[in-house]
């Protein structure tokens, strides 16, 4: 004689040798676990909903926070910029511009001290002296 295979009870129809909270507890166990798979689907939407909110706003905020952190920095370097113009002022060294000033003036002067001096070179150059002879007396 071949063994029986147990057979699959039709959907509504329960085993007898089941019991009942066997077959209650598989079907809460079912439950649980479409309300999970629904849980998991509304939370996986949830956070592609958040991610695309999140880039936006990230890429809104870069755009926008851009030009104010240049200005920021270019105060920040200006700033620095005049506390030590202020320090070197304290020491006594001239600024920048004083420099430049004061080079062009210089450029100035050389340029009128050349036309001067251009005319003076001109003269005839110094002459020669005539070789001067030696005294050598020649002993035989």
């Amino acid at each position: 004689m071949a063994p029986s295979t147990p057979k699959k009870p039709t959907k509504g129809a329960t085993n007898s040798s089941e019991p009942l909270h066997s077959a209650a507890s598989k079907d809460i166990w079912l439950a649980s676990l479409g309300a999970m798979a629904q849980a998991q689907a509304a939370a996986q939407e949830q956070m592609h909903e958040a991610a695309a909110h999140f880039n936006q706003m990230t890429q809104g905020l870069s755009a926008g926070l851009v030009q104010p952190m240049a200005v920021k920095v270019d105060r920040l370097e200006h700033l620095f910029e005049d506390r030590v113009a202020r320090a070197l002022k304290s020491l006594g060294l001239p600024t920048a511009q004083e420099v430049a000033d004061l080079q062009e003036r210089v450029a100035a002067l050389e340029a009128a001290l050349g036309q001067k001096v251009a005319p003076a070179t001109a003269k005839a150059p110094p002459r020669k002296r005539p070789a001067a002879k030696s005294n050598k007396t020649t002993k035989s």
